[in-house]
């Protein structure tokens, strides 16, 4: 591949591996039932409404899931495979483009985790007692995934080690999926 063609790709995937992060964590903030009124809920739900404020009107709601949310973050991949493939020489069937479709949001599920995992580990170094809306979104993102290793993994001198046990296997369950280095 040229440099070009190179830089097409990176932009590619980095445009639709961001903007498929935020329509995921829409989907988790339902699930959760995370604060509304939170800066950043506004803010993922303002940026992720255009496209999913019609599709809610075709695919009905279930639950706390945010099912019309779920059907755009599928498209969005399964478009982003044929948009990587039309800019490379290689050729898939359909099969095969739902099938790494399907292996990209995995990845993307474990990565999204993994990042916002590190971050809130993070600010609770540098800040822990501080009160800010990033600190209670990403507490409702992370908890329904660290409660229960925390409940096998205790604090060891006052230190929770869960964040880096969680990171750690989050990590190596995505460099176990064969997901080919052009779509990540």
């Amino acid at each position: 591949m040229g440099q070009a063609q190179n830089a097409g790709l990176f932009l590619v995937n980095t445009l639709f591996t961001l903007y498929m992060s935020v329509v995921f964590l829409r989907i988790v903030l339902r699930w959760v039932s995370a604060n509304f009124h939170n800066p950043l809920s506004q803010f993922i739900w303002q940026v992720t409404n255009p496209p999913v404020a019609p599709l809610a009107r075709i695919v009905p709601r279930w639950r706390q899931l945010d099912t019309a949310a779920i059907v755009l973050l599928l498209a969005l991949s399964v478009l982003h495979i044929v948009i990587v493939l039309a800019l490379t020489p290689y050729q898939l069937g359909p099969l095969a483009v739902a099938w790494f479709a399907l292996l990209k949001l995995v990845v993307l599920v474990l990565n999204v985790y993994t990042f916002t995992i590190f971050v809130q580990a993070i600010m609770s170094w540098l800040g822990p007692q501080q009160s800010n809306p990033a600190n209670a979104l990403l507490w409702s993102v992370n908890e329904p995934v660290l409660a229960p290793v925390r409940r096998v993994i205790p604090p060891i001198g006052g230190l929770d080690l869960t964040p880096l046990a969680v990171i750690l296997g989050l990590q190596v369950l995505s460099r176990l999926i064969n997901l080919p280095y052009l779509f990540r």
